[in-house]
């Protein structure tokens, strides 16, 4: 298979991680769209990394909390902190824009970050740390792989289902040139995915992403009327921090 049959693929991993991709030279922004099914599989080229960060630290007997950070770090540098960029804009701008669709638009622009952002970055960050040191003192690392996996999976439904609220923007080229097939195909795979590396684990890890998906959509839409690439991130961040923590719930002894 040639580099240019491989072009969505480097695309999505262009703006979904800081793994190395060929030179891309200029995208034009159909490209942008049929890099989106691509987008799962980057998370679980995450969650391998990760997941194998893991197994090496507690094999060497590293004290889980110590792993679960370095882990953490792994975890957020590979993924560019892009979507813990989109959780705090998203914060700031639901409380400071209460009451008005223009002004919590206005606000998620701003970059800037409020101590509502700040606060909720460091909730969901030990939230995750939290999960992750208790996943790894069960010997449970291999459930790491499949969350960023089911969190970019949430972007692909936010896309199929769910208007831009915007008129422009890098979210409003993907949801206007999605293949929709393809990333339907990347959804049930990812799905499939997820059921065979932990199965009931994994059907509880599904279920809890769509049960946050439906809610953070209702709340989408009363509020802006549709989604931004800044809530789709916090979507993300919300959904692995909160299957982390389901996951120690389904593992404990």
């Amino acid at each position: 298979m040639s580099l240019l049959n491989l072009r969505p693929l480097w695309i999505a991993l262009w703006l979904m991680s800081r793994f190395p991709v060929p030179y891309l030279g200029p995208v034009e922004p159909a490209e942008t769209g049929r890099s989106v099914p691509w987008y799962p599989f980057v998370g679980l080229l995450i969650g391998l990394a990760t997941g194998l960060t893991a197994v090496a630290l507690s094999g060497l007997g590293t004290d889980p909390g110590v792993a679960a950070a370095v882990v953490l770090v792994v975890w957020v540098w590979l993924s560019g902190a892009l979507f813990l960029d989109g959780l705090a804009d998203t914060a700031d701008a639901w409380v400071g824009g209460i009451g008005s669709r223009e002004r919590t638009l206005e606000i998620m622009k701003d970059p800037h970050s409020g101590p509502i952002a700040v606060t909720t970055l460091v909730l969901v960050l030990i939230a995750k740390w939290a999960g992750l040191q208790a996943l790894i003192a069960a010997g449970a690392t291999w459930v790491i792989v499949a969350i960023p996996m089911l969190g970019r999976a949430q972007v692909l439904a936010v896309l199929l289902s769910t208007p831009y609220a915007r008129e422009r923007g890098m979210a409003a080229d993907q949801s206007r040139e999605l293949p929709r097939r393809a990333t339907r195909g990347a959804i049930v795979a990812t799905t499939g995915g997820v059921l065979l590396l932990a199965r009931w684990s994994g059907l509880a890890m599904i279920l809890t992403a769509a049960a946050l998906f439906l809610v953070a959509r209702r709340t989408m839409l009363k509020r802006i009327a549709g989604f931004t690439g800044d809530t789709a991130g916090a979507l993300v961040e919300l959904t692995e921090a909160v299957i982390l923590l389901v996951c120690v719930l389904l593992l404990r002894p």
